[in-house]
């Protein structure tokens, strides 16, 4: 039987060591994409409604300005995005913060017909 030196032993069994402990060490799972139920996705669908209404709100504000319809009028336009902003809110609260695929249709069905009042 032949002698290795104790440093070659010394290397191997190292090596060895450090190969197992790479075999047990768990890794973290890597992250999920956000699919169409996930929150970043009901967050994302509750933005996009945000903005439509931030949208209109400023068209209202620049169709008054040109002198298309009255203030009073302009003022229940800008109630009615504020009634949709609400409701998408209190949906929002129900799910943590984002909403369903369902409520951001009944929702932008809302917007358009806003839109429509508003005029395109």
């Amino acid at each position: 039987m032949t002698r290795y030196p104790r440093a070659l032993r010394l290397a191997v069994a190292g090596a060895v060591v450090s190969i197992l402990a790479a075999c047990t060490v768990k890794r973290p799972a890597p992250p999920r994409p956000a699919g169409p139920g996930s929150h970043e996705a009901a967050v994302d669908r509750l933005h996009q409604v945000d903005g439509r209404i931030e949208s209109l709100s400023h068209r209202i504000d620049t169709r008054v300005d040109q002198g298309y319809y009255p203030p009073p009028q302009g003022g229940a336009l800008h109630h009615r995005l504020e009634t949709i902003h609400s409701e998408a809110h209190d949906m929002a609260a129900q799910h943590g913060g984002g909403i369903s695929v369902d409520e951001q249709h009944v929702l932008n069905q809302e917007l358009d017909t806003a839109a429509r009042a508003i005029g395109e």
